[in-house]
């Protein structure tokens, strides 16, 4: 399935905002607070019930984890807003959507409609990493009332899935060799303890840099089938831990799973991820950047979307870039700093 557009009313951060999505990769850019991590919450919360019997609005709450877990927690904070919608399309004609109040006994109404007709494997990596932490963090999370959003226990299901029976294939194998070339060796389980294993042989996770967890990660997404033609993956800042020269193998990995037909959704604030994407993707790839930004007079959150990085509108990482290569020419002639 692909996700093709997403409308929120009054929804957290937001007071009326539709956008419609690349069914390649789609990157989120924007300043702190402008709802980028909310946006892949939200789609991530429609795909993952696809594959459950759980409602919207509870894999929302288990998501977004809101004081006392209330639903309506999640309407936009503002004096007189009481009512939020959600809605979410996919292909074919595919939706789901989402209506509630902010009164703890308000009605909540839900509406599907040929959602669940076709599951789709789905994925959300956080910015924390994880998997070191996996060996009785799934049990705990299943039955104690642990603060964690589920993301996280549900991103460990994922890797704690066993490989695909049968000969991988050609595509599959093409990422993974993709990724190998950063990791420089390859991930094993054992009784639920997670290795990286390479010529000088097993490393826990614990020891291992967070960055390559990461990597490490995907690489176990991939092998094991959850990312594949048709699945979603979404990565809240792929950047986070990692060494400047390992993001291009990092993007260079998205563009190969968007061309395995894998939809992607990415949050970043880092200036090479976006620029590795202009300059690997290929024109049907189908890369989409969206900028998000507040009205500086209403406050609202809107969103820009362009096909190319310098296009982008605003634009707050060339704008940080410029002022730092500006600083550094004042300075070199002899200037102080402002």
């Amino acid at each position: 399935m692909t996700i093709r557009r997403l409308a929120l009313r009054q929804f957290t951060a937001f007071e009326d905002f539709d956008m419609e999505f690349s069914k390649g990769v789609n990157a989120f850019v924007g300043d702190n607070g402008t709802g980028k991590t909310h946006l892949m919450k939200v789609l991530y919360a429609a795909c993952d019930i696809t594959q459950t019997e759980m409602s919207f609005a509870d894999k929302l709450v288990r998501v977004f984890l809101p004081a006392g877990r209330r639903l309506g927690r999640l309407v936009r904070r503002r004096q007189g807003i009481t009512q939020s919608e959600v809605s979410v399309l996919g292909n074919e004609k595919r939706s789901v959507g989402l209506r509630f109040e902010t009164r703890a006994t308000g009605e909540v109404r839900e509406r599907h409609r040929r959602w669940r007709q076709q599951p789709v494997e789905s994925a959300f990596i956080p910015v924390k990493e994880m998997l070191s932490n996996g060996p009785g963090f799934r049990s705990l999370y299943a039955r104690r009332e642990v603060h964690f959003e589920e993301v996280y226990a549900d991103i460990l299901d994922r890797a704690y899935r066993p490989i695909l029976r049968g000969p991988m294939d050609r595509d599959r194998r093409k990422v993974l060799a993709t990724l190998g070339e950063a990791l420089n060796g390859r991930v094993t389980v054992k009784n639920e303890e997670f290795y990286f294993r390479d010529r000088r042989g097993n490393l826990e996770f614990t020891l291992l840099a967070e960055g390559m967890r990461k990597l490490a990660l995907i690489w176990l997404l991939i092998q094991n089938g959850t990312l594949l033609d048709g699945s979603v993956l979404f990565w809240d800042e792929p950047e986070a831990n990692l060494n400047p020269s390992v993001i291009g193998h990092v993007v260079e990995t998205i563009l190969e799973l968007r061309r395995l037909g894998v939809q992607v959704f990415l949050a970043t604030h880092n200036f090479s991820v976006l620029k590795e994407l202009e300059l690997r993707r290929r024109e049907d790839d189908g890369v989409r950047f969206h900028a998000l930004s507040r009205d500086p007079q209403t406050g609202h959150i809107e969103c820009h979307t362009s096909s190319g990085y310098l296009s982008m509108s605003p634009n707050l990482i060339e704008q940080s870039i410029g002022s730092l290569f500006d600083r550094e020419v004042h300075r070199s002639v002899g200037g102080r700093e402002p």
